[in-house]
């Protein structure tokens, strides 16, 4: 037998998903190895009329303090590390009656789910797995001699190598399943690290443990030579790593980026106010608006910018109708993204064979806090999410006009969408609907200009002789540090401004608007998007 080649004559199996188990228990005793389990995991097997030897009678010891220990034993251990070539190793094993373990199937107890499901904190507890790690920790070190597996997804691969190598695994094998052993144990470790900071409200813990699964392999990362991977976190948020893709092609690292963008800023609409589409190109609202209807709302955030909308991202805060669906796909898009669709506007789409459809099942929370993270040199950022909403915000009116109820809705609305632009943000709305977006400029006069700018091409686009401007409010997403900007606004044609204010130099801005005849109200909240 080839030195990489490893017989298998005992396995181990104790899994808390039983999903594929008796196919793969009844395949290993089908190939001559010999069974041993625990607890429910041995009941199952054994009812499924298979030869399966308890843990216990390994050891000598019973489970006890409720199941807290039944694999911390040098039974188990040893049969798991114990180097088969290393003579010393082969005499403990003899002296001691250990018998060698050479497969082990081990799936965690799930607390991951645990705390999705919003369980009590003993019972979160009571999920942590101490002896699966253990085992798979144990195994995966001894690689070179033990086959790991600790889901159940790769149950085809093993089987496949234990019948093409007669009973044997390929060192090959061994190693993939040992480097997914260890990543499989420091996500589970970071969901349990990151719960717990959570739960002592530790914003800044000493260490920072990040894990995720992976959901898919890219094509390629946000350009050609970049590889790139989509991972899914245990955060249980309706979105684009929940959504079910109804049809269309792959989905990009671009494209996951900007539908997240795209899903984030439309679930500040709450669907039971108002129907509200968002139009997102690389990241940036280009279109924004709420409507009576997803078609109404879907043709006013086109309008707002109908050239940057071709290939865009369309976002949805309702279940999509085949009114708007047939708007929509008159259109070049990339992605639909929606909470769920009726079957004729599924199958209105289905005729754009590459347009993807994403149907989440609800939207996400935007008040619910969360992690938010960007890699630098040698590290990473962590911060909490922005979840300031501004109809908790307190509005302060500092200029000498009260803006009016319309104005007040429109100040509100753009100040949403600002949150969802990248700095510097300038927004112009009238009526629910973004007219002018200028987004990530050095200088937020320049923002303020291209805005305007957006506003007359708009304008142009749909046969008005007037910039759409004209009569909106303009939102910034941070203090305007000079009356520069807050001026290009008015000329514009803006007659309301909502700022977070909070500059050395607000008296100056204040008196400005003063000046101009504008209404401008402060939020006291800053909505950076770097």
């Amino acid at each position: 037998m080839p030195n990489e080649l490893r017989r298998v004559e005992r396995a181990l199996l104790s899994v808390s998903d039983k999903t594929g188990l008796i196919d793969f228990a009844r395949s290993l005793h089908r190939l001559g190895i010999a069974l041993v389990s625990t607890g429910g995991t041995a009941k199952a097997i054994a009812e499924a009329g298979l030869p399966v030897s308890d843990v216990s009678d390994l050891t000598g010891f019973p489970e006890m303090m409720d199941g807290r220990v039944k694999t911390l034993h040098p039974k188990v251990h040893g049969g798991l590390l114990a180097i088969r070539s290393h003579p010393e190793h082969q005499a403990s094993m003899l002296g001691h009656g250990i018998q060698p373990i050479d497969l082990l199937v081990v799936n965690l107890y799930p607390f991951e789910a645990t705390v999705a499901a919003g369980k009590a904190y003993d019972d979160c507890i009571e999920n942590i797995d101490i002896g699966g790690p253990a085992m798979i920790r144990a195994a995966a070190k001894n690689h070179h001699d033990v086959a790991v597996v600790v889901e159940p997804a790769d149950y085809p691969s093993v089987l496949a190598d234990l019948e093409a190598q007669k009973g044997a695994t390929t060192l090959t094998l061994r190693r993939k399943l040992a480097q997914k052993a260890y990543a499989r144990t420091a996500a589970y470790d970071a969901a349990i690290s990151n719960w717990f900071a959570n739960e002592l409200g530790d914003t800044a813990p000493a260490f920072r443990a990040l894990g995720g699964a992976l959901a898919e392999t890219m094509r390629y990362g946000e350009n050609p030579h970049q590889w790139a991977a989509f991972y899914r976190t245990p955060e249980n948020r309706p979105g684009v790593s929940t959504a079910r893709q109804v049809q269309g092609k792959q989905l990009s690292y671009n494209n996951i980026n900007d539908t997240d963008a795209a899903f984030e800023c439309v679930a500040e609409f709450a669907p039971e106010a108002s129907a509200a589409c968002v139009i997102v190109k690389h990241a940036n609202p280009c279109g924004v608006a709420a409507g009576g209807s997803l078609l109404e709302a879907y043709e006013r955030a086109l309008a707002c910018d109908p050239v940057s909308a071709f290939g865009g991202i369309v976002a949805l805060n309702r279940k999509l109708d085949a009114e708007a669906a047939k708007k929509i796909v008159e259109v070049f898009t990339e992605v639909i993204i929606a909470p769920d669709a009726d079957e004729e506007a599924i199958a209105m789409i289905a005729a754009k064979k590459n347009l993807r459809l994403l149907l989440t099942g609800g939207l996400p929370d935007v008040r619910a806090p969360g992690l938010a993270l960007r890699t630098v040199s040698g590290g990473f950022l962590a911060q909490s999410r922005d979840n300031a909403v501004v109809d908790d915000m307190e509005l302060k009116v500092v200029t000498k006009r009260q803006p009016s109820e319309r104005e007040l809705a429109d100040l509100r609305f753009a100040f949403r969408v600002a949150k969802h632009v990248k700095s510097n943000a300038i927004v112009y709305a009238r009526d629910l609907a973004t007219v002018g977006i200028g987004a990530g400029q050095m200088s937020r006069v320049d923002s303020s200009r291209i805005a305007a700018w957006k506003a007359a091409e708009a304008a142009k686009a749909a046969g008005v002789a007037e910039s759409l401007a004209k009569g909106s409010v303009v939102a910034s997403d941070a203090f305007f540090p000079f009356a520069d900007g807050l001026l290009a606004a008015a000329e514009a044609g803006a007659t309301a401004v909502i700022q977070p204010g909070g500059s050395m130099r607000d008296d100056e801005v204040i008196k400005a608007a003063d000046e101009a005849g504008l209404a401008m109200v402060f939020t006291g909240h800053r909505h950076f998007r770097h």
